[in-house]
C-alpha cells in the first residue's frame, strides 16, 4: 500500500485522502452519529422469529475467475481455493493509486469509442465504473474500514489490556482498532491463507493512524501497527488448540459466507475460546440497495464464494438462536455489528 508520512496527521480532528485510502481521526458530531450509526433497534430478541424477518439475501453473481475454474475442473470451487483467489483479488484494489487508475480507465474508455469496437468499449466502461465505485466506497465514504463507525460499535467494553483473538483476520484492521481503544494487551490473528499474513497484513501501511486511548492519561492517543503486540497464526480455525483464554473474540465478514447448516458451528468457533464474561464481536455486510449493487458490479473482485447480505435482525437472530446474549447491535455505513456474550 502507498504510505503516508508518519507526522502528516497531527490533530485528532483531521482527515486526509491518500491515493489509496482515507485517514480519519475525527469523531462523529451528534448529527453525523445519528445519520451513520443506529444501535439497539431491537429491544427483545426473544420476540423475533424467522417468519417475521425472512432469510438473508443470497448474492448469486460470481467472479469470472471462479466460473472459469469450475468450468475447467468440472466441480465446485473448493472453499480454500476460493479464499486464496478472493484475498489476492481484494488486496490488489487496496493498493491501487485510485486517482491515477481513474484517469487511466477514463482514457481507455474514450479511446475504445474511437475504434468502434462494442466489446472493447463495454469492457472499458465496466473497468471505469468499477474503479469509480471503489473510489466512492473505500476512499470517499470510507465504508470498508469505517473507523468512526467501528469505534462506535466497539466502545464501552469492560476490559483492561485484553487478549483478542481475530478469526479470519486478513489484514487485521478491526483488531488493531480495538487494540488502540483498549491498549496494552495482545492480539492473535488467525487466517488459513498465508497470503493474508505475508501480504495483506505485511503490506498494511505502518503509518496508518488508529485513534485510541492513552493508558497513562485516559485521553486520546494515535497508535500504529508497530505499537501493537500481534501474533499471526496461519491455520484452519478448527485446528486451534487454545482454551477459554481470550477477552474478546472477533470476526469480520465471516458469518455470511456460511449457509444455515454451518452457522451454528461458526458461532461455536467464537464461543469455545472465550473467557467467562468475555465479549464476542461480529460484523456482516448490510442488506441495502447500494450493497446489492456493489456486489453485482464488483462481482469479479468480491464474489469467489458463498455470500449473503443480512439485516441486523437476521444477523442477531442467528447469534441469539445459537446461544449468545446480545449486548449491543446495530449498523454503520455498510456493516451490521453485534457485541455479545455467551449465555
Amino acid at each position: 500500500m502507498l504510505e503516508v508520512e508518519r507526522n502528516t496527521i497531527t490533530e485528532f480532528s483531521e482527515t486526509e485522502l491518500t491515493p489509496s485510502f482515507r485517514i480519519d481521526l475525527r469523531e462523529y458530531n451528534e448529527k453525523e452519529y445519528n445519520k451513520f450509526v443506529k444501535l439497539n433497534t431491537v429491544s427483545d430478541w426473544s420476540q423475533l422469529s424467522w417468519s417475521q424477518i425472512g432469510k438473508p439475501y443470497e448474492v448469486t453473481s460470481f467472479a469470472r475467475e471462479k466460473k472459469e475454474w469450475e468450468k475447467e475442473n468440472q466441480q465446485d470451487l473448493p472453499a480454500h481455493t476460493s479464499w486464496t483467489m478472493f484475498n489476492r483479488s481484494f488486496h490488489e484494489w487496496f493498493v491501487k493509486d485510485v486517482p491515477a487508475e481513474i484517469d487511466q480507465k477514463k482514457k481507455a474508455f474514450f479511446n475504445s469509442l474511437t475504434r468502434f469496437k462494442p466489446t472493447e468499449t463495454k469492457a472499458a466502461l465496466g473497468d471505469f465504473v468499477r474503479i469509480q465505485l471503489w473510489n466512492y466506497a473505500h476512499r470517499v465514504e470510507d465504508g470498508i474500514w469505517d473507523p468512526r463507525g467501528k469505534r462506535a460499535l466497539f466502545e464501552g467494553l469492560d476490559v483492561q489490556k485484553p487478549r483478542i483473538l481475530f478469526l479470519g483476520a486478513a489484514e487485521g484492521y478491526e483488531a488493531m482498532q480495538l487494540s488502540a481503544m483498549y491498549p496494552g494487551g495482545e492480539t492473535v490473528f488467525v487466517d488459513y491463507d498465508p497470503y493474508c499474513k505475508d501480504t495483506r497484513f505485511a503490506e498494511f501501511p505502518e503509518s496508518y493512524p488508529f485513534l485510541g486511548v492513552n493508558q497513562l492519561t485516559g485521553g486520546k492517543k494515535v497508535y500504529r501497527k508497530s505499537d501493537f503486540e500481534i501474533h499471526y497464526i496461519v491455520d484452519d480455525i478448527r485446528n486451534l488448540t487454545f482454551g477459554q483464554e481470550f477477552d474478546i473474540i472477533l470476526s469480520v465478514g465471516m458469518l455470511e459466507h456460511f449457509p444455515d447448516s454451518h452457522k451454528a458451528e461458526v458461532v461455536e468457533w467464537h464461543r469455545k475460546f472465550l473467557k467467562p464474561g468475555g465479549y464476542i464481536i461480529m460484523t456482516t455486510p448490510r442488506v441495502q440497495l447500494k450493497s446489492k449493487l456493489y456486489y453485482e458490479i464488483m462481482a469479479d473482485v468480491m464474489n469467489h464464494t458463498y455470500r449473503e447480505l443480512m439485516s441486523i435482525e437476521q444477523m442477531g437472530l442467528y447469534l441469539y438462536d445459537n446461544g449468545l446474549d446480545i449486548l449491543r447491535s446495530g449498523y454503520i455505513k455498510v456493516h451490521n455489528g453485534i457485541v455479545a456474550k455467551a449465555k
